[in-house]
């Protein structure tokens, strides 16, 4: 699954060399100025390089970068992504270049971020063994915690794609349908109540995001994951437990979930991560031929969950079950297209300890288990809750990227 890369150099931006943002790097954002229009911005150090602004330079067709999306380099391909990032690299390790690029760099801070792509369609897979495992002997403790189709093919629901909102986007509780206990007519049958979610909670996962698209009727194989996936997004599918748990049956989610998805500003192309690839964990029984993947298919990159300041879990997302290439193969499998701006998540992620755990759902056992934090016993989200998810990566120069953070904070239901 390896992409094409640059040789590892460090930047001659100030504080850029060594850091998660050298020049083996360089996330893509969408962002603006005060009285300026929003274009295209790349991440060096605790700087953005405007790409707007940057026409002479060479990096691409101007129109690809002075957008006020990514939307149009997305759907360029994967030649031009690789031209752009080549070009970028030179832009930024060369000293002889220092001149002619200083003048398009602005401060991090004086860059207000924005949405980085218009989302087309939005899938959410259920992709770690182990938060499915967990699910199952939380809500079937009688039986199998797997159903029989989850080792053969990557379960996924379509999402929405209009309620995906950008890192820092106050998340506003939800209201629904949702089912006290005792709360039962005169026969034993559930009666529901329409109030918000008491059971709020984070799922933290990773996201796919689609550059080039495919033909109707044409599946993409696992083998072409790489000319038509960007490259990678944090993002939290925030979750109302309540609302789901009376909605799901039998169609599965919906407003449980629809009301907010975060993602995070900076995306990450797919080359970027060339030395992140793994083995996977392994999968049995051998899946069907059109997904069948040789070699590294998995990610190694770790995510760090923190509520209000305290990291509560640290999930692997090397340990998930089924790959990103996987995912995009059954997605397709039926002939159904992907275009530009696309977006599919991994689902959440968690690992096999405890503390691996990619939702408070999995981290209180269903609220029956409180963790703590801050000396108080807790389960699900509150009002004022501030939770940011991490993501780190092997880099081509040894160290680490620093992927881009996801930030919500929760506000009160409305009404």
């Amino acid at each position: 699954m390896t992409a094409h890369t640059n040789p590892a150099r460090q930047s001659w931006v100030e504080g850029a060399a060594g850091s998660g943002f050298d020049a083996d790097h360089l996330p893509y954002a969408v962002f603006t100025r005060p009285d300026e229009a929003s274009r295209v911005g790349v991440r060096i150090g605790d700087h953005v390089l405007d790409l707007g602004a940057a026409e002479a330079l060479g990096i691409a067709e101007p129109e690809l970068l002075s957008a006020p999306t990514l939307n149009p380099l997305l759907g360029a391909g994967r030649s031009v992504w690789a031209s752009t990032r080549s070009r970028l690299i030179e832009l930024l390790t060369d000293p002889t270049l220092r001149d002619r690029v200083e003048p398009h760099l602005l401060a991090l801070d004086e860059a207000q971020l924005r949405l980085p792509f218009t989302v087309g369609d939005y899938v959410d897979f259920y992709a770690s063994i182990d938060h499915a495992t967990n699910v199952g002997r939380l809500f079937r403790p009688d039986s199998e915690p797997l159903l029989p189709n989850w080792r053969h093919l990557p379960v996924g629901y379509h999402g929405r794609g209009g309620t995906v909102v950008a890192s820092g986007t106050p998340i506003v509780r939800p209201r629904g349908q949702v089912v006290s206990p005792g709360s039962t007519d005169d026969e034993g049958r559930q009666i529901p109540s329409f109030a918000p979610s008491a059971r709020l909670d984070i799922e933290a996962e990773l996201g796919f995001v689609i550059g080039a698209g495919s033909q109707l009727g044409h599946p993409v194989s696992v083998g072409d994951f790489a000319d038509h996936v960007f490259g990678v997004v944090g993002v939290n599918d925030w979750s109302a437990r309540d609302v789901q748990a009376w909605e799901y049956v039998p169609l599965g989610p919906f407003l449980g979930k629809s009301f907010a998805t975060s993602i995070a500003h900076w995306v990450t192309p797919l080359e970027a991560l060339s030395q992140a690839w793994v083995d996977l964990p392994g999968q049995h029984p051998e899946p069907l031929d059109y997904l069948e993947v040789e070699g590294p298919a998995g990610l190694d990159i770790a995510v760090e969950v923190d509520l209000n300041g305290t990291v509560v879990s640290r999930p692997p997302y090397a340990s998930m079950y089924w790959s990103p290439a996987q995912m995009l193969a059954h997605l397709t499998a039926n002939g159904a297209s992907v275009r530009p701006g696309d977006l599919y998540a991994s689902g959440t992620i968690s690992g096999p300890e405890p503390g691996q755990r990619g939702s408070l759902l999995e981290l209180s056992w269903g609220g029956r288990e409180p963790f703590r934090l801050d000396g108080e016993e807790r389960t699900f989200l509150q009002d004022g809750d501030t939770v940011t998810l991490r993501y780190s990566a092997p880099s081509a120069s040894g160290g680490r990227l620093q992927l881009g953070e996801v930030t919500g904070t929760i506000a009160p239901a409305i009404g």
